[in-house]
């Protein structure tokens, strides 16, 4: 049970720090903005998805958030992950900017398999 509230807690403070508190500090940033435009996406489109990652990241790490609330921010992840690989693959066509959203997307079917392991349904 311990190792897999380690094996749980590892991917799910990285997808935390990386997809919660890292945008929240660096989406007005020049660079942020421009990844955004070079995507084709409205600017506001950015601030709108940085909300969502801010608040999805908190509900996956607060334990006393419902399961289905949590669930309905793994499938959010998900899509964002999923569709961010295909925004790079249209634009940019494959390279690691394509490849890297489902190496983040693996860390996050890590913390879902985990997570209902240690919340058996």
């Amino acid at each position: 049970m311990k190792k897999d509230k380690i094996i749980y807690w590892i991917p799910t403070i990285f997808i935390f720090l990386f997809e919660g508190v890292m945008p929240a500090f660096t989406s007005q940033t020049e660079a942020a903005k421009e990844g955004i435009r070079h995507l084709g996406y409205p600017e506001y489109f950015g601030n709108i998805l940085v909300v969502f990652k801010v608040v999805g990241t908190l509900i996956l790490v607060i334990p006393q958030i419902s399961s289905r609330i949590k669930e309905w921010a793994y499938a959010g992840f998900a899509f964002d992950f999923i569709f961010a690989s295909l925004s790079y693959i249209c634009v940019d066509g494959f390279g690691f900017f394509a490849f890297f959203p489902l190496i983040i997307l693996a860390f996050l079917a890590v913390s879902y398999i985990y997570y209902h392991k240690l919340n058996p349904q």
